[in-house]
């Protein structure tokens, strides 16, 4: 793990972060699953490393995104952490890894608190009153432009709560490629980013939103890396 040094790790843009993902499950036979489990207990271990004095607020949407976010609060919940995700999506659209990374968290338990399609400001408010960290899993790194509803709502709420935010990947509402923020886009104290440093945070300014940033290894070889960006 890499905190702070976007200079001296690789530099990924949008495309080129989805061909690593794609080239390591078909020249490597890595899967899917085994991608999202590394990512999501490395942000598991940052936050560990952190210290937690309190309970972990999970927002996750309907994406691959959310599916590091449920990966994220169970092995939280297996370390003795409370850790309590909250989805703005109905089940049945999550698909592939997420789903089944979902289906897990349903069997052994962990909290989930369904938002659905909408925006409840104050059972959100409920859910954030004594977290020690919340963690931005809404929108990943292929979102554009500005977040529709609800999640342009329930970013303005995280944002002015009290909790710090954590990123996956990249802070919900920034742009991959251009660093340029979305109306709104989560402020995130720390991002954990995935494979390599995104062009995005090298744009001026973009710091603001992605706070201290973490480069995670999560399994990927770094000939890979190095192919694609030749």
């Amino acid at each position: 793990m890499v905190a702070n040094t976007t200079m001296q790790t690789p530099i990924l843009t949008r495309d080129q972060s989805r061909r690593v993902d794609r080239l390591a499950m078909e020249q490597y036979g890595i899967s899917g699953l085994v991608l999202m489990e590394n990512a999501g207990r490395g942000v598991a271990d940052v936050l560990c490393n952190i210290g937690l004095a309190g309970p972990v607020v999970i927002c996750c949407g309907k994406g691959n995104n959310a599916g590091d976010g449920f990966v994220i609060a169970r092995h939280l919940d297996l370390r003795g952490i409370d850790a309590r995700v909250l989805l703005w999506a109905e089940p049945s659209e999550l698909a592939g890894d997420a789903a089944a990374n979902f289906r897990i968290l349903e069997k052994i338990g962990v909290t989930v608190e369904h938002f659905g399609t909408g925006h409840d400001p104050d059972r959100l408010a409920d859910q954030l009153s004594d977290a020690a960290w919340i963690v931005d899993a809404l929108l990943g790194t292929g979102a554009r432009g500005n977040p529709r509803p609800p999640i342009y709502a329930v970013i303005e709420q995280l944002n002015a709560a009290d909790p710090p935010i954590l990123a996956v990947d990249m802070p919900s509402g920034l742009d991959c490629d251009t660093g340029e923020p979305a109306v709104p886009t989560v402020c995130a104290a720390v991002t954990c980013t995935f494979l390599a440093a995104k062009v995005g945070f090298l744009v001026p300014g973009a710091e603001r939103y992605t706070g201290e940033l973490h480069v995670l290894d999560i399994g990927v070889p770094g000939k890979l890396i190095d192919e694609v960006l030749l």
